[in-house]
């Protein structure tokens, strides 16, 4: 169970063909839905320095672990991790609570689920918020031909689909030393080193930086992936080019209101044309690495707080 007093218990609901752990906080504000969205390799617990903020701001707050994430369904089919899947999970999140629409917040693979969120199930946004990572226009190539002609067969989108398994398995081993070198902050921005950037990490005996979380806190998640393997989230990245496929004939602008968040020292640089396929949207910065609201968690919960609270003034 996790540490903080403050988290809610799980729930796990059959929707959508699976299973998924769903975390449920202040159900008296119904009417009023807030979904919170993780990334990888994380989980909603990565979201719990907001959940209480947001629930006595009025918001009813679902926080699911996403499929192949904690307790929920992990399929053993790679293309069950696609982006019509992923959409679709959150989508009959909603209509389990009887919502038919509701503000959704995502970090990092999180992010990319909410943008996509937004361009395959429209009328289910009302608005949203996405940190680290903005929205991602669809390139000339299918997305991993793309980055290994930019980046190289050692980056970890390209490693993972070009060599299925073998990060798997080291990540496996490693669970421990793995997470405990990837979340850090306060890093300096230096060139990434030869080699596959999760394995190296898995493998380095010498973190860098500084702790981002408590011991206890980072137990939860070694406890967890262990539990689950790294599989089935790294199954995500594998369904990158699928995705690419599947978003070939949708409208690529997204008009919802939105907020994005950045960390000024996040590897992941910002969007040079986000505005002009997200018009609607404002951006704010805040001064850490890429995870966000873990790592500035009052400053995160309160940029969004001020930012929804304009919206409802606006609407």
């Amino acid at each position: 169970m996790p540490i903080n007093s403050d988290f809610p218990a799980p729930q796990r609901i059959k929707l959508n063909g699976i299973t998924l752990e769903v975390f449920e906080a202040g159900s008296h504000n119904r009417g009023n839905p807030i979904v919170l969205c993780h990334g990888w390799p994380e989980l909603a617990y990565s979201w719990r320095a907001q959940i209480p903020a947001l629930v006595a701001a009025g918001y009813h707050v679902l926080a699911p672990n996403q499929r192949g994430f904690g307790a929920s369904s992990r399929p053993a089919d790679v293309t069950d991790y696609d982006i019509t899947r992923l959409t679709g999970d959150l989508a009959a999140l909603l209509e389990h609570f009887g919502y038919e629409a509701a503000t959704f917040v995502g970090h990092d693979w999180g992010a990319n689920v909410v943008w996509s969120m937004a361009l395959l199930h429209p009328e289910r946004v009302v608005r949203l918020i996405n940190l680290a990572l903005p929205y991602q226009t669809r390139t000339p190539t299918p997305w991993i031909e793309f980055i290994e002609a930019l980046f190289g067969a050692d980056h970890y989108f390209v490693h993972f689909n070009r060599q299925f398994g073998v990060a798997d398995a080291i990540l496996d081993q490693n669970a421990d030393q793995f997470l405990r070198n990837l979340f850090r902050k306060n890093l300096t921005m230096n060139p990434p080193e030869p080699g596959m950037m999760m394995i190296n990490l898995a493998r380095a005996e010498t973190p860098l930086g500084d702790p981002l979380m408590s011991a206890e806190d980072l137990e939860f998640f070694v406890s967890a992936f262990k539990a689950s393997g790294f599989t089935p989230g790294i199954n995500w990245y594998r369904n990158m080019d699928r995705n690419w496929h599947i978003l070939a004939e949708i409208d690529p602008v997204i008009r919802h209101p939105a907020l994005m968040i950045y960390g000024l020292q996040d590897p992941i640089p910002p969007s040079e044309n986000l505005s002009e396929f997200v018009p609607n949207v404002a951006i704010r910065s805040l001064d850490c690495g890429h995870w966000i609201q873990q790592e500035r968690p009052e400053e995160t919960t309160q940029v969004m707080l001020e930012w929804l609270k304009a919206q409802d003034h606006a609407g």
